[in-house]
């Protein structure tokens, strides 16, 4: 089941973004082969004692954003051994330079989504606030007769229609609101990838996500990922550019 789930993560996610850059995978060692998988790139490499493939979470990256990668990783040995993000290294290399990358981890993601949140629920609030107020004025008119005399009335029909109208709006937005919220958090809980020990002969895979690399006046960006399982370190070369460099 888990590499079912692995194999339909690799097969399923991709995309399309504006201001597109896209990866090439360079091998590092001879353990290692760079393919094509569904007209995207992507690496196998190979240790002793572990299989880790990597490629990328969507067809192109936007210039400027969050790389983000789906890594599956296979125990070949005959023991457990663990997987830990705190173990993933990201350098970039500038100029000669090598230039830390942070690993955007779970709890992060978990705690971005929650300031959205907080954010879009602030955002909703207001909204319902000016809905209840417009409801409220609802019921009042004014008029004026033909011979020019003007007045003011209020009518309890049209005001709790409007405010039945806005009662409704308002608890629509907010179920909205925290439809989304739980949503995106099952994606994270589903998508992203977390400290894990694989059994032998295990699979397992999700999303890692870096913080973007440093912008080289629009030319490639070169980086490493080091995924370390167990024993074993995977060394992936990328290189980034702009689509169809």
């Amino acid at each position: 089941m888990r590499k079912f789930c692995v194999v339909a993560l690799f097969a399923t996610l991709g995309g399309c973004v504006t201001n597109s850059e896209t990866v090439q995978f360079k091998t590092s060692n001879p353990q290692q082969q760079a393919l094509v998988r569904d007209g995207q790139p992507a690496l196998v490499s190979r240790q002793k004692n572990s299989l880790v493939l990597v490629r990328p979470a969507a067809r192109q990256f936007q210039a400027n954003g969050r790389p983000v990668f789906v890594v599956g990783i296979n125990n070949l040995g005959k023991a457990p051994v663990d997987f830990r993000v705190s173990q993933v290294e990201a350098v970039q290399h500038v100029g000669g330079t090598d230039h830390s990358m942070q690993v955007v981890t779970y709890e992060m993601l978990v705690q971005e989504e929650k300031n959205r949140q907080v954010a879009r629920a602030i955002f909703t609030g207001l909204a319902a606030a000016g809905n209840a107020y417009s409801a409220s004025q609802a019921g009042y008119g004014s008029y004026t007769t033909p011979s020019g005399r003007t007045g003011t009335f209020y009518s309890p029909t049209a005001a709790a229609i409007a405010q039945g109208n806005a009662t409704a709006q308002n608890e629509a937005m907010i179920a909205a609101t925290v439809e989304t919220g739980q949503r995106n958090m099952t994606a994270l809980e589903q998508s992203v990838i977390k400290d894990n020990t694989l059994m032998s002969g295990e699979w397992y895979g999700g999303q890692l996500h870096l913080a973007p690399p440093t912008d080289q006046g629009g030319g490639a960006k070169t980086y490493t990922i080091v995924i370390t399982v167990g024993a074993d370190r995977h060394v992936i070369d990328i290189a980034q550019g702009p689509a169809g460099a």
